[in-house]
Order: structure tokens, then C-alpha cells, then sequence
């Protein structure tokens, strides 16, 4: 008979400590997701209802005052320039909603974190389950309002798997980042409105999303300089405007992206540590 220690975790369930050691980051995605497909006509429903709204009134709407001849469009139609920056908003959206109030809930709300960690599972790995889950929601909204992108002749077969992964990227990049963020915050007290006004926002719009970030004053451009929204948005254009690529700018880019991701986790996996064990 086999002496393995088993531990009582929960109402119904007794978990082998050595497997929740080994899979513990998966155990939280699991209950994420679970979670999500709770609601998941109000996820799809608002997280492709902004982006769907953008591309009727802005790609369309404005678009069709804007010709091919214009100097910033390179010879491609207004929908297809404005398509990368809506994806990767569809992606940031999406992979930043799952790592907000999901951690709230988990410190301050529900207090579910702490639960988890009663268990085998540790900081760190509820730290990687909530990215997997966060990754999950991202990878499915971009792949929904891609396809929508496809059906309005926005996108192009050719490129749609790299815009995929790009603004993949660039959501959990930004995750990461704001799971850090969060990790410090103890109660919502509008925190998450002064964020969505004066960081989100003006990422979004300073970003070249609607026109070259060129067209900006100088004084303007380290907006989207620093922004994950530029760096997707001008990586997206490179790829599907089938024109060459210059290495070295797709280079930075994709640095951006690991030095972002990095920092975020950095600073994640020793907050939520020191939270569990206060």
C-alpha cells in the first residue's frame, strides 16, 4: 500500500502535495478559466464590443475620406493601417482584465490566493496561473476579432498568424506589468478608473493608432515610444504590409516586449509572496 501523504484540500477533493508542487500553476489557470466561461457572453460581448465599434466608426466611417494616396498610407487602405492598433487593443484589453480585478478578488475580495496557498501551491505559481489564464482570454479575443478583421478585408491570410502573435505579445507583455501594478493594490478606490483615464487612454491615443506617431509634436511621441501599443502597432503594420522588414527595429521591438514581461513578473513573484505571508 502506498504510503503517500495526501492533504484535505477543500470540501471534496484530496490533493498529493508533490503534484500540486508540479502543477500548481496550472490548477490556478484552471480555476481562471473556469471562471471566465462563467461569463463569457459578458467577456466576448465587451471585449470585442469597443474594438467592432472603432472599426465601423473610425476605419470605416473615417476611412473613406482617407485615400491610398495619402503620404502615411503607403499605398493600403485606411482600415488595413488602423487593423494592427485595433488588435492590439483587443489584445492588451483582454489580458489586462484578467489580471486586474481577478487579483483583487484573490487578495482583498474573495480571498481565494490565500485558500491556494494553504495548499501546496506557491506565490509564484499563482502568480504563472493567473499569465496562462490571462494569456488564454488574450489568444482567444485576438483570434475573434481577427477573424472579424478577416471578414472585413482588414487583414490578409497571409498575415494573419504573425498579427496574431504580436498582439499576443504585446497584451501579456502588458499583463505582466499590471499584475505588478496590481499586486499593491489593496482595494479598488477608483484606482482603476485613474489608470484606464490617464495611462490607458493616452496610451491609445498617442500611440499611432490613428495616424504615424510622426505626426505628433516631439514633445508627444515618448508617449508612444514607450507604449506597448506603438511598438505592436508598428511590428503588425511591418508584417502585413508585405514591404521589407528592417531587422533591427523588429529587434527592439520584440526586446520591448521581454524586458516589460520580465520586469512585470520580477516585481510580481516577490509582492505576491510577501502578501500571502503577511
Amino acid at each position: 500500500m502506498s504510503t503517500m501523504r495526501t492533504n484535505w484540500q477543500g470540501a471534496a477533493t484530496l490533493v498529493d502535495p508533490r503534484i500540486s508542487m508540479r502543477w500548481g500553476a496550472v490548477y490556478v489557470a484552471e480555476t481562471r478559466i473556469k471562471n471566465m466561461l462563467k461569463w463569457w457572453q459578458a467577456i466576448i460581448a465587451f471585449g470585442l464590443g469597443n474594438p467592432i465599434l472603432y472599426l465601423l466608426s473610425v476605419g470605416i466611417g473615417i476611412g473613406s475620406m482617407v485615400t491610398k494616396d495619402a503620404p502615411f498610407m503607403e499605398g493600403q487602405t485606411y482600415l488595413t493601417f488602423l487593423a494592427p492598433a485595433l488588435l492590439v487593443t483587443a489584445g492588451i484589453q483582454g489580458a489586462m482584465d484578467e489580471v486586474t480585478f481577478p487579483t483583487l478578488e484573490g487578495f482583498s475580495w474573495e480571498k481565494t490566493f490565500f485558500a491556494m496557498n494553504s495548499t501546496a501551491i506557491t506565490g509564484r505559481q499563482i502568480v504563472d496561473g493567473v499569465m496562462l489564464a490571462s494569456t488564454a482570454r488574450c489568444v482567444l479575443q485576438v483570434l475573434l476579432y481577427e477573424l472579424v478583421l478577416l471578414a472585413f478585408g482588414a487583414v490578409t491570410v497571409a498575415s494573419f498568424v504573425p498579427l496574431l502573435i504580436t498582439s499576443v505579445l504585446a497584451g501579456v507583455a502588458f499583463a505582466c506589468l499590471m499584475l505588478a501594478v496590481t499586486s499593491y493594490v489593496k482595494e479598488d478606490d477608483g484606482f482603476f478608473a485613474i489608470v484606464g483615464r490617464f495611462i490607458i487612454a493616452p496610451m491609445f491615443m498617442f500611440s499611432g493608432t490613428y495616424y504615424p506617431i510622426e505626426s505628433l509634436p516631439p514633445y508627444l511621441q515618448w508617449i508612444g515610444w514607450v507604449s506597448p501599443v506603438w511598438h505592436a502597432t508598428d511590428f503588425g503594420r511591418a508584417v502585413s504590409y508585405d514591404h521589407p522588414v528592417n531587422g533591427v527595429t523588429m529587434i527592439i521591438h520584440a526586446l520591448y516586449f521581454v524586458v516589460i514581461g520580465i520586469l512585470g513578473l520580477a516585481i510580481a513573484y516577490p509582492k505576491f509572496a510577501k502578501r500571502l505571508a503577511a
